[in-house]
């Protein structure tokens, strides 16, 4: 059965929503004709609830951690799309994080059980895996999560998968590669920067990225939640291959008309440099203008293989690496984002 008759018609909720991911997911949902509901905090962007309502979402207001807003969102849906989860911020302490990434899935879950859901797609991150020592790694990698970020979604994730495992919740759990495309703001910095030519590399620049167009993972997302063989299973979604940061940096570069900062900071340095602005910051919570996270972007491998989703749900990435960046960079300068 094709997506868009499995899902037209169908009433879904997707957490998240306001976010970058699960704005696109939204989006895409109703543009297929679902019923959507999203799980929206009073304390979002008002313009973006009020769009999300605008394009025909229903509003139910909570958020992840408080369980009787999650059973009232989930109660009469068939898919539940889990994408809300609290990302890096240094603001909040770490017992937010177990709140969010963990006791919000599990309010998820039992709301899911509960209301007897057709299935749940949970995203997860390929986070759970941190440094890839070997790449490219597939869904059957070790998990060695890192910070406090990856520890808390690689808990949420074993919770899913007991439960869908079980045969008690019917779901798949999804990891995402980075994730970037229009409207994401996280990469803004990178793409200012090599444009002015003030973004120096860190290391070597040999390091691989591997990234996910925030279409081709909408994509993923909804070919999960409608495969019959999906049930149970992990699928990491990726682009057509990975690039290196050097490579990443010129192809900006490119795009923007300019030649890369020919400059490289030795790793070591910053990474001590980066232990000792987070101990001075963190304790205030403010966010560090350089942390350890930062420089393992640089030195730190991210390479993945996409064969399962590819054999099994027939998951196919649109575009290569070089259109997606332009795509991206065209979207910064048509929004003024770039000045």
């Amino acid at each position: 059965m094709q997506i868009e008759t499995q899902l037209h018609g169908r009433p879904v909720l997707v957490t998240g929503a306001t976010g970058f991911v699960g704005g696109h997911l939204t989006r895409r949902l109703l543009a297929l004709g679902a019923k959507v509901r999203v799980l929206v905090r009073d304390s979002s962007a008002h313009e973006l609830v009020a769009e999300l309502e605008t394009a025909g979402a229903e509003l139910v207001f909570g958020d992840v951690t408080d369980r009787d807003s999650v059973f009232e969102a989930v109660g009469g849906c068939e898919y539940v799309f889990h994408i809300a989860a609290l990302f890096r911020q240094a603001k909040h302490p770490d017992q937010v994080y177990y709140d969010i990434n963990v006791e919000g899935t599990r309010n998820v879950l039992d709301a899911a059980e509960q209301g007897k859901v057709r299935r749940v797609v949970h995203c997860s991150t390929v986070g759970v895996h941190s440094h890839i020592p070997n790449p490219p790694a597939d869904e059957a990698e070790d998990y060695r999560p890192g910070d406090i970020y990856q520890v808390t979604k690689c808990e949420g994730e074993k919770l899913a998968l007991e439960r869908f495992r079980s045969g008690r919740v019917e779901g798949v759990v999804v990891r995402p590669a980075m994730i970037w495309g229009e409207g994401d703001l996280r990469m803004l910095k990178l793409f200012r920067g090599v444009q002015r030519r003030r973004f120096p590399i860190i290391g070597s620049g040999k390091t691989l990225t591997h990234w996910v167009y925030v279409h081709d993972l909408v994509q993923g997302f909804l070919l999960a939640a409608t495969h019959p063989e999906a049930a149970g299973q992990i699928y990491i979604f990726a682009g057509r291959r990975p690039a290196s940061i050097e490579e990443l940096v010129e192809t900006i570069a490119d795009k923007a008309g300019v030649s890369p900062l020919p400059v490289r900071i030795p790793a070591g340095p910053m990474q001590a440099l980066g232990s000792m602005v987070e101990a001075v910051c963190v304790p205030f919570g403010i966010e560090p203008p350089l942390h350890r996270r930062r420089v393992d972007f640089f030195t730190k491998d991210r390479s993945f293989d996409t064969t399962k989703a590819q054999t099994e749900l027939g998951y196919r990435p649109a575009q290569d690496f070089e259109q997606e960046v332009e795509n991206i960079f065209n979207w910064y300068r048509e929004h003024e984002l770039l000045d």
